[in-house]
């Protein structure tokens, strides 16, 4: 399961972990710290930003990252085998952020966070029918209950429900999708190519898209438009590095320390703390996650297992 930070590129393989677990959760704390200045600048922009805008100073800042890789392989890096599930997925990416800048511009970043924090469900859900995978009886029953702490932060039917609130859902569902194309392309192309493909489809899309709106922003909100690019660039690669040092198992509690950081910036920068039904949601989600997570371990453990007793 990857670990659910909000908008990490997960990589199309990486190297074996490297059994420095304590590394790795220390590394995908601070990653989470990271996007959690991502998201909040974020937020801070979008009373006088567009939001197509941010999304694209955001891809901006990731192009000009790889651009320089893309110049040393003389653009062989964007060699692909399978190109358009590559388009497909940096074209899923791109929509998870855009969703979630949609909604952060109309809710509290800790309710944001909470919400998005469903993607590791959806993806459970969606390997099924994409990949093929066997789903047990009981990673069903986490899935139905973290839809139930969806419902007790966003309780529909009462004055607190708005259409905002679909937007971190939808971002996750997309972000979902992206995971899902990302465990079909293993081992097909290389992460640099996956990561090349994102950052080139998805600020040519933003580029087409932004011009009716755009707003020239001042000196000020260009330099946290490139902060918001160069933070979520940072949280992806921390992320990959944690990948590479401990299993996504491991490391999945530690990834919602982001809520925290998210509390802390959404308190410190726009004065709102989470009410008790968004705590008590956010509890739900979480425990939900963690269940999914060990029964993946539990999964890979019992693959491994069979594998081994078939070479024995």
């Amino acid at each position: 399961m990857p670990v659910p930070t909000l908008h990490p590129q997960p990589p199309i393989h990486a190297p074996a972990p490297l059994d420095r677990p304590l590394g790795g959760i220390l590394i995908v704390i601070c990653a989470g710290f990271v996007f959690g200045i991502s998201d909040a600048t974020a937020k801070y922009l979008t009373p006088t930003i567009p939001v197509i805008e941010i999304a694209w100073m955001r891809w901006l800042g990731f192009l000009a990252i790889v651009s320089p890789i893309i110049a040393y392989s003389r653009g062989e890096i964007l060699r692909s085998r399978r190109p358009v599930l590559q388009t497909a997925r940096a074209f899923c990416l791109l929509f998870s952020s855009l969703l979630f800048i949609l909604g952060l511009s109309a809710l509290p970043l800790a309710s944001a966070t909470t919400l998005n924090f469903v993607s590791p469900m959806l993806v459970t859900a969606l390997s099924i029918p994409l990949l093929g995978e066997q789903v047990g009886l009981r990673r069903w029953a986490a899935i139905g209950v973290g839809l139930v702490g969806v419902l007790i932060v966003v309780r529909p039917g009462t004055g607190t429900f708005g259409p905002a609130a679909l937007f971190p859902m939808l971002s996750a569902a997309s972000w979902a999708m992206g995971v899902v194309l990302t465990r079909k392309l293993a081992g097909i192309d290389r992460a640099w190519t996956a990561m090349c493909y994102a950052a080139i489809v998805g600020f040519a899309a933003l580029s087409v898209a932004v011009a009716p709106v755009f707003v020239v922003p001042t000196w000020r909100e260009a330099g946290l438009g490139m902060l918001v690019a160069i933070a979520a660039t940072a949280g992806q690669y921390l992320t990959v590095l944690a990948f590479q040092r401990a299993p996504a198992s491991l490391l999945a509690p530690f990834s919602y320390v982001q809520l925290i950081w998210s509390t802390f910036f959404g308190y410190l920068i726009f004065g709102n703390l989470p009410d008790h039904w968004t705590w008590a949601g956010a509890t739900v989600i979480i425990g939900s996650g963690l269940y999914t997570a060990h029964r993946e371990r539990v999964r890979l453990k019992q693959e491994r297992a069979s594998r081994g007793s078939g070479r024995a």
